[in-house]
């Protein structure tokens, strides 16, 4: 019996805004009889966006650019006639004047009302009006549209969870090298935690824009710890690799993996955990020195990894509480 297989289409949120927004604008368009009222769906198009920080820039960009290209475009077409040369001379001061102003992002939409006066073939108050309106509708059509965000909370907190999973896994594995040597884990935890974590702060950054009264985002700030601590997990690996005979103190930090594996939370008990590793440490010099190289090798590393999970926990430590 064949299996048929069909593919899913997600509908996200910027292609219902498009779809509602594009017919309303053009709607509120014809109900003020403007001219060229199918270019307000044009400009609501090009505002849609998918972050309310971008939407109000886009709004500005656009609006403002707008307003430009119709000074340029009276003093251009009125003085040097309604031709295409006039359009080409009018783009070469038009354009350097948005990247002046830092309004370029606005000269596709700016293009639309350009034509517009240029075929109008005489630009007078009405149909700066009638551009004027076609711009207010279409682009506060599509500011309407953006004050609503879906909440992004319940998606990273699914990332924030997978991650801590993962950093759970990958200190018992630690132990388990430190405890019984090599071991058959394929490491596939490190691949899928870097990219978890670049897809979780790419998603965090868009929260911090949807938050344009918020100075402070949570999220933004775990993941960017959680990077920092990565790091770090990538940066013991080695040294635990080189780690190949058993040694009472490999055992005794291999307790202590363990131990912190079991604690990966959004919680701070970092200090709890600095308290034994300073005790670790203690141990390290009150006991007998090495005394062959194959010992002194293995005693170097145990102590450099003690150093880089120290960093990992003032990491952590470093992070409020009241954060997540």
């Amino acid at each position: 019996m064949k299996t048929e297989v069909r593919n899913v289409v997600r509908i996200g949120y910027r292609t219902i805004k498009t779809a509602l927004g594009t017919p309303f604008a053009i709607w509120m368009a014809q109900l003020l009889q403007l001219e060229n009222f199918a270019s307000a769906g044009i400009l609501t198009i090009l505002c849609i966006q998918i972050t309310r920080k971008r939407s109000f820039l886009s709004a500005w960009h656009r609006f403002s650019a707008c307003l430009l290209a119709m000074a340029f475009s009276f003093i251009f077409f009125e003085f040097l006639g309604y031709n295409p040369i006039a359009i080409g001379l009018m783009l070469f001061a038009f354009i350097p004047a948005t990247v002046w102003f830092k309004i370029t992002p606005g000269i596709v939409t700016s293009s639309v009302i350009i034509l517009h006066l240029y075929g109008s073939g005489d630009i007078g108050w009405s149909i700066i009006w009638n551009e004027v309106l076609l711009i207010t509708v279409g682009i506060g059509t599509a500011l309407l549209l953006n004050l609503y965000m879906p909440s992004l909370e319940k998606k990273l907190n699914q990332y924030r969870d997978q991650v801590e999973k993962n950093f759970s896994i990958i200190l018992k594995e630690i132990a388990q090298f430190l405890r019984e040597g090599d071991n058959d884990w394929t490491g596939k935890e490190l691949t899928e935690t870097a990219n978890l974590l670049e897809r979780a702060k790419s998603l965090s950054f868009r929260d911090v824009e949807n938050h344009l009264l918020r100075s402070h985002n949570h999220f933004y700030h775990y993941f960017h710890m959680r990077t920092k601590q990565f790091e770090l997990l990538e940066r013991m690996l080695p040294l635990v690799s080189r780690i190949s005979t058993s040694d009472v103190h490999g055992v005794r930090m291999a307790d202590f993996f363990d131990d912190l594996a079991e604690a990966v939370h959004p919680g701070n008990t970092a200090v709890i955990y600095l308290r034994m590793l300073k005790e670790m440490k203690e141990e390290f010099r009150q006991d007998k020195l090495p005394e062959t190289r194959e010992e002194f090798e293995v005693r170097a590393s145990l102590y450099h990894l003690l150093n880089e999970i120290e960093e990992y926990l003032i990491i952590k430590r470093s992070f409020k509480k009241s954060d997540v």
